[in-house]
């Protein structure tokens, strides 16, 4: 077989490790066999834990996340990947953070667990149709997701957020000549092997079709004679025993001689007849159709010894994009809940940050208790939360919230307090919180918690009894809790409910106390739950040992659910029974033995130092909650003057903006209506008699003069910040103070911040402002821009003009050019300039202007025409070429 493409060469990926199976352990056990023991029994009460602490359910709720197949069956098998150091899981904290920035999952369509069809062309089975098209849909869909991210990160300019998404998919090899090599042998829609796949297999199609297209044209011929001789009803071609064959009916088989006979009807009386011409054609058609099938199943072989080659690659691709699922299910599942992103406390991160609290979390609720709240629709809308990254809080009051408050001191934590209560409850939300954290999920909490990170969470909560294993509810908890003391660390987190229940008091808190002693120096953290008061004064010795409660409302007589950090709680047994039900006589009688076994004074001032914590406690509230308030105040009105401090610059530079054109639209005013009128000007000149120019000169003198005065305050605005916001005066330099009529002083200081000057007039020193004083050079020290000097100079003649035409001082016309007085001797001789410079001169009338522009060559013509003029009786005087006027000359004609 001979394919009609390159053979595929892949580039080899790293090397392959599933980090979807279920590890627990942050180390590698050594190879003795008690540490192996210790090891596999670590691994065992770990996945004991995670089943108390309800994690396959919350994953089962995770799933609902989910976009592939694979991870749903990872989420469903509780299979979620858990960090097995502190960096692995910031890591998948950091995936999570950034899929719930992105806000909306990917489109995994197409992506399929084609793990089994890669682990049958490995076992050297053959591949259908339809299971390499599988393959090739999921290579070209894994491609799709990391051109999605691309794309986001891309527009919005946020590369640094999306990269611990697309680090997952950064080092995967997409295969893509592989996909390129199925797509071209296989057409996935019509679920056939093209005739390109191989020469041989074209070749062997091409000559099929000619060879059916013969034995068709032969078997219709033969059939429409049988027809015409009366042998059947109508032409019928078929197949029969994959032979191609015409009917006749059995009266008629003579029409066929030595043709034969296939099959026939069911009633008898209809043969199915291969010709006798037909059956060379028959036999190359069942031999090409076998060879076609050869063929197909060559290619079909080759492409599936291709996948197999791949194994490793596809494993490893379909790994990464089960990684990228699981970390948007994790951003789906935070955004349902309205999760916050936890962080880890000092001691267990590699960056620590310095923290009174080894556990703060505000206001956590246990996330299967959330279930009827979840929102599912993820990606319908955005995510409701402000841009600090707090969750908007629930109005629900279910299930009540809890805080979580452990000094980074305490290594272990009692708890006691009513039946009911939520003791048990608490414990476990921690414990599933740690396993959280772990696994790169948002907490459903408030504000920024944190917690250490537990190499092992272990618990020993509910029953233990075991009739299979003769263990009573006793001995059940002392076995598990004994296997729990032998594979804990330094790094483990110990949830323990109802230590020493089950047995004699006495014996009970002896050896819950001795327990607690081992656990304080062993563990990171161990919480446990107990209504034994002797457990709860362990912390009048050791200042590692804490004490929680929970709060019970002696008015309602019913539990608040809400944890006293640092206060002993009471059983309360007897009001929960008197809630439940039970006879009144059994509670008095129960009383009256809790009177004989406890001293009424004893009594009394657990009474009142228990009431007197609560009003403390809510005291406190309320004022952390005024503090709070007023924090929040505090920080409103910083943000609005800090907001409107940063818009200051902004709003400056566009009122000056708006000024400029302010000042640009008059001007362009001002010019529009002067250009009308020496336009005017110029056309009455052309039909008046030279005579009468002085007198249209005067008139439109006038006008302009007009002009002028009517934007007179523009003009002065102008001027006046021109010559005052661009100079900035300089040591030594001399300035005029405005205050003392102009006085010309001396700048002995530079400007400061202040916007103030120290001057020096005569023997007198005063710091002025910038604005009260100005240049004595009329802004010859502000070279700012030459476009806006000349707008300010044209602004001053302009000014000036208007005050000589008003007075009436003028004897000549307005110095304004006109193609009527401007003769132009670029490019002539001496003799031909002399002359029409004269010739000029003598058609101008009296007091007028004359534009002489004689260029700026080598300056032989301009030496003539200021020698001419010179001498000439009719100039009264002439000015030569300025910076604003170069190679002209201005002549002023009586």
């Amino acid at each position: 077989m001979k394919l009609c493409h390159a053979l595929l060469i892949c580039n080899t990926p790293p090397p392959y490790r599933n980090p979807f199976r279920r590890t627990t352990l942050s180390c590698v056990a050594p190879s003795t066999d008690p540490e192996t023991g210790r090891v596999k029994l670590a691994e065992l009460l770990q996945s004991e834990t995670l089943k108390i602490l309800e994690w396959p359910a919350l994953c089962n709720q995770l799933s609902a996340f989910t976009s592939t197949s694979m991870g749903l069956a990872a989420a469903h098998a509780a299979r979620i990947p858990l960090g097995r150091s502190p960096s692995e899981s910031r890591r998948l904290l950091a995936q999570t953070s950034a899929a719930v920035a992105i806000s909306r999952p990917l489109d995994f369509s197409g992506i399929e667990d084609v793990s089994r069809i890669v682990d049958a062309s490995v076992a050297g089975e053959m591949l259908l149709i339809g299971e390499l098209c599988s393959v090739r849909r999921t290579l070209r869909s894994a491609r799709s997701l990391i051109e999605q991210l691309d794309d986001i990160a891309s527009r919005s300019n946020s590369y640094e957020r999306c990269s611990p998404l697309l680090e997952i998919l950064r080092k995967c090899d997409f295969l893509m000549k592989l996909e390129q090599k199925i797509a071209y042998c296989v057409d996935c829609k019509l679920s056939v092997v093209l005739d390109q796949a191989s020469e041989e297999l074209e070749m062997i199609r091409s000559e099929r079709k000619r060879n059916m297209e013969n034995l068709d044209s032969m078997l219709k011929r033969i059939a429409s004679q049988v027809f015409q001789a009366g042998g059947i009803d109508r032409p019928l071609v078929t197949k029969r025993r994959s032979r191609m064959c015409v009917a006749i009916r059995t009266t008629h088989r003579s029409l066929l001689p030595n043709g034969v006979i296939l099959d026939s009807s069911s009633s008898g009386a209809t043969y199915f007849m291969e010709p006798r011409e037909a059956v060379d054609l028959n036999n190359l058609e069942v031999g090409l159709s076998n060879s076609e099938k050869i063929e197909e199943h060559s290619i079909l072989s080759y492409l599936s010894a291709e996948i197999a080659e791949s194994s490793r690659e596809i494993k490893y691709l379909l790994d990464r994009v089960l990684e990228l699922d699981l970390a948007f299910a994790r951003a789906g599942h935070a955004w349902g809940m309205n999760g916050v992103c936890p962080k880890f406390s000092a001691g267990s991160c590699e960056d620590p940050e310095l923290n009174s609290l080894s556990v703060d979390i505000d206001a956590i609720r246990h996330p299967l208790l959330l279930e009827s709240s979840l929102r599912w629709n993820w990606g319908s809308s955005t995510q409701e939360s402000d841009t600090t990254g707090h969750s908007v809080p629930d109005s629900s009051n279910f299930p009540v919230p809890v805080d979580i408050k452990i000094g980074s001191g305490a290594k272990v934590v009692v708890i006691s307090g009513p039946n009911t209560g939520g003791k048990t409850a608490s414990m476990k939300t921690l414990g599933l919180a740690a396993i959280m954290v772990k696994a790169g999920m948002y907490l459903p909490a408030q504000n920024h918690p944190q917690l250490p990170w537990f190499d092992l969470v272990l618990a020993d909560i509910g029953d233990q009894q075991s009739l299979e294993q003769s263990l009573s509810t006793f001995s059940g908890h002392i076995s598990r809790i004994c296997k729990i003391l032998k594979v804990a660390s330094e790094r483990s987190l110990v949830l323990l409910d109802e230590i020493g229940s089950g047995t004699d008091p006495s014996e009970g808190v002896a050896l819950s106390a001795s327990i607690l002693q081992y656990l304080k120096d062993r563990v990171n953290l161990a919480v446990v739950t107990t209504h034994y008061a002797d457990l709860t004064r362990l912390k009048e010795k050791d200042a590692r040992f804490e004490n929680a409660a929970m709060e019970f409302c002696p008015e309602s007589l019913q539990p608040t659910y809400r944890v006293l950090w640092g206060s002993m709680g009471e059983s309360n047994a007897l009001s929960i029974a008197k809630t439940i039900g039970f006879d009144g006589q059994i509670i008095k009688r129960a009383q009256s033995w809790v009177n004989k076994l406890t001293p009424e004074k004893m009594q009394k001032l657990n009474s009142l130092l228990y009431q007197s914590l609560a009003e403390e406690r809510n005291q406190l509230e309320i004022q952390a909650k005024r503090a709070a308030s007023l924090h929040s105040d505090i920080l409103k009105l910083y943000y609005e003057i800090h907001d409107e401090a940063d818009n200051l610059d902004v709003r400056e530079a566009a009122l000056k903006v708006k000024e400029t054109q302010q000042i640009q639209q008059e001007l362009e005013v001002v010019k529009t209506e002067i250009d009308t009128i020496v336009q005017e000007l110029e056309e009455q000149l052309r039909s008046t008699d030279p005579n009468d120019f002085n007198i249209l000169l005067k008139k439109s003198e006038s006008a302009i003069a007009s002009i002028v005065q009517a934007h007179q305050h523009y003009i002065d605005e102008s001027v006046d910040r021109s010559a005052t916001s661009s100079h900035t005066p300089q040591i030594g330099e001399k300035v005029l103070i405005k205050g003392l009529g102009n006085k010309l002083a001396t700048v002995v200081e530079a400007p400061g911040d202040d916007n103030t000057v120290l001057v020096q007039y005569g023997k007198i020193t005063v710091r002025l402002n910038i604005s009260s004083i100005k240049s004595s050079t009329d802004g010859s020290d502000a070279p700012q821009s030459r476009k806006k000097g000349q707008k300010t100079k044209r602004l001053k003649n302009l000014s000036l003009l208007s005050e000589t035409i008003k007075d009436g001082e003028v004897s000549y016309g307005p110095a304004v050019q006109t193609s009527k007085n401007t003769v132009d001797l670029r490019g002539m001789r001496v003799e031909e300039a002399a002359l029409n410079v004269n010739m000029a001169i003598n058609s101008r009338g009296s007091k007028s202007v004359l534009f002489i522009i004689h260029g700026m060559g080598t300056g032989v013509l301009k030496e003539h025409v200021i020698e001419l003029l010179k001498k000439h009786p009719r100039i009264e005087k002439f000015e030569q070429e300025s910076p604003t006027n170069y190679g002209c000359t201005v002549a002023y004609i009586n």
